[in-house]
């Protein structure tokens, strides 16, 4: 017969958690952003890859007789086009996920290993989507701003005056300023020495604060270097000539618009392979639909004397 200690008087946790079934979670990853700049693009399907953007010659504009007197002749005119237009090639992010059979076999209950590695591969593949909408070198936000469209802050922290000059810029409808986290803090430090806080307006179940009643959106993968980083301002959407996303419609495997899995067989060591790609690219429709403020200093809390 077993002798219990004298100092135990009932059964210890441990061992009793021997018997317990634990209560699990899927893997948390703690790279997911909320993405919200993929949410608040208009997309357009793309067929065969290609989008060109058609535009009329700067300068050309229609002629038109505004006079009242009863003219028996009419201005005569058309609008002329760029004869040799741009056009944006869908680019694909990709990756080829790699699962052992006996893995997936073996140890998928609760939780399907297959369906949460593409879970989190997937998650990963569109947090590399918006950053590459923001800082590719050929279509992304940054490389797609005309020279007249760019401006300097006044003082280096962002403030309530160097937001309306961007708004200056981008007048017409425009639709969110998108701006790394920490130039958000910078902004609402200097509203608040000012003494104008900025309200705040609620999008999508969450709350952000709004400068002229525009969202300020924010995004991590807006750069920041040497202690500075950039303000943009977009007007979205085909109809209102602004900012568009790109993608492909009707890929096989299609999981969502442009991103697509495919199962690509299993090797001779039994790992099965799925190749997930994610097709996309952004345009931006003409010059005055996107703005930037450059130089923008984050700083640091304790610099600021209230």
């Amino acid at each position: 017969m077993a002798k219990l200690n004298q100092n135990q008087t009932a059964l210890g946790d441990v061992a009793a958690r021997q018997l317990a079934i634990a209560t699990r979670t899927v893997p948390q990853f703690e790279a997911i952003t909320p993405r919200w700049l993929t949410h608040l693009l208009n997309w357009i399907p793309v067929e065969s890859g290609v989008y060109r953007l058609n535009k009329v010659k700067e300068g050309s504009t229609a002629e038109v007789d505004c006079s009242r007197r009863d003219e028996r002749e009419l201005p005569h005119t058309f609008i002329d086009y760029v004869e040799n237009p741009r056009e944006y090639n869908l680019t694909a992010v990709q990756t080829v996920l790699d699962v052992h059979t006996r893995v997936s076999d073996l140890y998928s209950k609760p939780y399907n290993q297959i369906s949460e590695q593409l879970r989190l591969t997937i998650e990963s593949i569109k947090e590399r989507q918006e950053s590459e909408l923001i800082n590719n070198a050929e279509y992304g936000l940054l490389s797609s701003i005309s020279a007249k469209q760019k401006i300097s802050t006044r003082l280096g922290p962002p403030t309530p005056d160097d937001l309306d000059d961007l708004l200056t810029k981008v007048w017409k409808e425009p639709g969110f300023f998108l701006l790394h986290p920490q130039a958000i803090a910078a902004f609402g430090r200097e509203c608040t020495r000012k003494g104008v806080p900025p309200p705040t307006i609620s999008l999508f179940g969450s709350q952000f604060i709004t400068w002229r009643g525009i969202p300020l959106i924010p995004s991590d993968k807006v750069p920041i270097e040497n202690g500075k980083t950039k303000i943009l301002l977009l007007r979205t959407g085909e109809s209102r000539q602004g900012v568009v996303g790109l993608y492909q419609p009707g890929l096989p495997g299609e999981q969502s618009p442009g991103l697509s899995v495919r199962f690509m067989g299993i090797n001779d060591k039994a790992i099965a392979s799925y190749l997930v790609s994610l097709y996309c690219s952004l345009a931006v429709l003409v010059d005055d639909a996107i703005a930037i403020l450059e130089d923008v200093e984050i700083g640091n809390y304790h610099e600021y004397k209230y």
